[in-house]
Order: C-alpha cells, then sequence, then structure tokens
C-alpha cells in the first residue's frame, strides 16, 4: 500500500523562527509595566457596538496581528490605540503610561496608514523628515535622521525622488521610514500590505518583520490575510464582531482553535455536521473540524481507511488540493507526489477530526477535553 504524502500544517504556515531572546508567548493577554496594554475597550459608533469589552496585552518588543473580517472592529481598536478615534470607556497604557486622554499627536506611537498618506509633492527625505519638521528640529539633525531610517529601509539612493517616482512597495516602506523616524515606542500599521501585489506583498512583510526585530520595537498590524498574519506575527489576536476569539500563537491558532470561527478562519478546514468515532463520521448535532492535511489517502486498503473517489483537483503549485467523496462526508485533502484525476478511485482515512459544540472546541479525534 502506498500512501499519498500529505502536507503538514508547519509546510502550510512556514514562518522564520523567533529569536532566542525574544520573549515567551503564553496563550491570553499578560499585563506588564512595557509594551502595550488595553483593558476594557469600549466603543459604539452610529448607536451599534463596534468594539465590546476588548483586553489585549503586547509585551514589550513583539509584534502582533489584529486579524479578522471586515467590519469586524480591528481597524477601530488601532486608531483607538492611535489616539484617532476616543474610546466609551477602557485604558490605553503604553510602557506603563496611560495615554487614553492624549490626542495622537502626543501620544508615544507613530502610525503607518493603509494608503502610505505620502505627499506627492515632496522628495522621498521630505516626507521622511515632515514629524521632525514640526516639532521644530534642526536641519542638520533632521538631515542625520533622516539619513539614517533611509539607510534602514534601504531607501537612501531614493532620498531626492518623488513618490510617484518609486514603486509601491517602495512607498510603503517611505511611510513605514516616516513612522520610525519619530522614534516611536509602540508602531502601529493599518493593513500595510493591501495595495501591493501578491508577490510584492511577500517581500515588504519580509522587509518589515526583519526591521521590526532588528529595531525591538513593539508593534500592531491589522490585516484581513491569515498568510499574512501567520507569516509576521509572534501572537495573532483574532477578532469577531468586537471582541477577540482567540490570542495566541499562530502555531496554537492552527493546531488547536478554541473556537469555530477561528478554525474555519485560520488556515483551510472541513467543515461536517455529525461526529467522529473511530475513524468514521456518524449523523450527529455537532461540528467537525478536519484539516485537509489530516485526510490521508492511500490507493489501496490501510488502517482506518475507507473507499473514496475523487471529485475535484486544484492544482496549488507544489501540491493538489483534492476533493473527493467518501460514504459518510465529502472531504478536501492536501496531496504532494503522484498527480490525482478526477474519477480516481482511491482510500481515505481521517487522523484528526476537532468537535465543537455551539461553537466552542469539546473534543479532538473524539477524545472529550
Amino acid at each position: 500500500m502506498t500512501t499519498h504524502e500529505s502536507l503538514t500544517s508547519a509546510e502550510l504556515h512556514d514562518r522564520p523562527a523567533a529569536s532566542d531572546n525574544a520573549p515567551a508567548a503564553p496563550d491570553g493577554p499578560t499585563l506588564s509595566n512595557g509594551g502595550l496594554n488595553i483593558r476594557g475597550l469600549h466603543k459604539v459608533l452610529g448607536g451599534r457596538t463596534i468594539i465590546d469589552n476588548l483586553d489585549l496585552a503586547v509585551k514589550e518588543g513583539e509584534l502582533v496581528s489584529l486579524l479578522g473580517p471586515s467590519g469586524c472592529g480591528k481597524t477601530t481598536t488601532l486608531r483607538m490605540i492611535a489616539g484617532f478615534l476616543e474610546p466609551d470607556s477602557g485604558s490605553i497604557e503604553v510602557e506603563g503610561q496611560e495615554v487614553s486622554h492624549l490626542g495622537a499627536e502626543n501620544r508615544p506611537s507613530a502610525m503607518v496608514f493603509q494608503n502610505y498618506a505620502l505627499w506627492p509633492h515632496m522628495t522621498v527625505a521630505k516626507n521622511v523628515g515632515f514629524p521632525l519638521k514640526l516639532r521644530k528640529m534642526s536641519k542638520p539633525a533632521i538631515q542625520a535622521k533622516v539619513d539614517a531610517v533611509l539607510e534602514l529601509v534601504s531607501l537612501l539612493h531614493h532620498k531626492d525622488s518623488k513618490p510617484a517616482r518609486i514603486s509601491g512597495g517602495e512607498q510603503q516602506r517611505v511611510a513605514l521610514a516616516r513612522a520610525l523616524v519619530q522614534e516611536p515606542k509602540l508602531l502601529l500599521l493599518d493593513e500595510p500590505l493591501s495595495n501591493l501585489d501578491a508577490k510584492l506583498r511577500v517581500k515588504v512583510r519580509e522587509d518589515i518583520r526583519n526591521i521590526q526585530q532588528e529595531l525591538g520595537i513593539t508593534t500592531v498590524i491589522v490585516t484581513h490575510d491569515q498568510e499574512e498574519a501567520m507569516s509576521m506575527s509572534d501572537r495573532i489576536a483574532v477578532m469577531n464582531a468586537g471582541r477577540i476569539e482567540q490570542y495566541s500563537t499562530p502555531e496554537a491558532l492552527y493546531a488547536r482553535p478554541e473556537t469555530e470561527f477561528v478554525a474555519t478562519f485560520i488556515g483551510s478546514m472541513n467543515r461536517v455536521e455529525g461526529r467522529f468515532h473511530d475513524g468514521v463520521i456518524t449523523a450527529g448535532p455537532d461540528i467537525l473540524g478536519i484539516r485537509p492535511e489530516d485526510v490521508i489517502l492511500g490507493d489501496s486498503p490501510f488502517a482506518g481507511a475507507l473507499p473514496a473517489t475523487v471529485e475535484r483537483v486544484v492544482p496549488r503549485g507544489h501540491f493538489q488540493e483534492v476533493y473527493l467523496r467518501r460514504a459518510d462526508a465529502q472531504l478536501r485533502s492536501f496531496v504532494t507526489g503522484e498527480i490525482m484525476r478526477p474519477g480516481q478511485q482511491t482510500y481515505a482515512a481521517i487522523r484528526k477530526a476537532m468537535t465543537f459544540r455551539d461553537g466552542r472546541l469539546v473534543a479532538e479525534a473524539g477524545a472529550a477535553r
């Protein structure tokens, strides 16, 4: 019997390992004097609760993503952290200092906006130096700081260029440099890669992560892109309807989602109604979550496998997404190796299933928690 190789979660969500000196990242909000601490944040807009009693703690030097679908409240949260929107209640502390009463210009934070907000008539150097000019710094001091930060983002050779003369990725780095030149204690980024094409997004997110780690600056990023969050973050706060559903490391969110929402939002998931017992799905009121890489295929019978028919195959580069039907369910599997075809007969076993009841995880592979 030959079992086709399925991709592991590590292969699906490969990201650079954290530094040996990086702080531990336990689940849940751990409050401390450093970094960012939010308690009981609440905001109503247009008669609708946008943020509902939100708590969040970001350790000093940590990069955290606020991840969720459109309308979940992540950008509203970031704007309150930055000081562009006043919370109805709650506290926001940066390195132990309560900043809720301060305007954006007086907070120890700097924000990179989604549209970069660069002045087209100014050179790159003048765009970056503008916040320092507002602080009445001397021209030599501004030039020195601007040159240093442009070198950090590898744009010193473009200091005299106008934004229209450089690429989208370079414009994004100009906006990042303008934030960093202010030497903030907290860096905030709102969908920083949304205006870039797919290939450039990968390059720029690596640049942002490398610079963030080099500076050791506490950073919060808003994104709706799970791949972006998984590849960059020390921890991710998955938001839904103004609340944080789960706050944990990328690895923990993928391997052990606490809610059905997190399970389906992070990575790919087979969602099946029923119960899982001895490798078989039977009728039941629960919701099963089965990762495609936990559906194992083989060309002859093996332990736990049932006959299955391949219904559709979607090429995904170095692997195939295979849609198949067993007697008890329709499933997807991620397969490398042999090319599979619609109509092909195979055998499929389920290695692991998560059981959700009332939206919460209650069991894995049929074993009660």
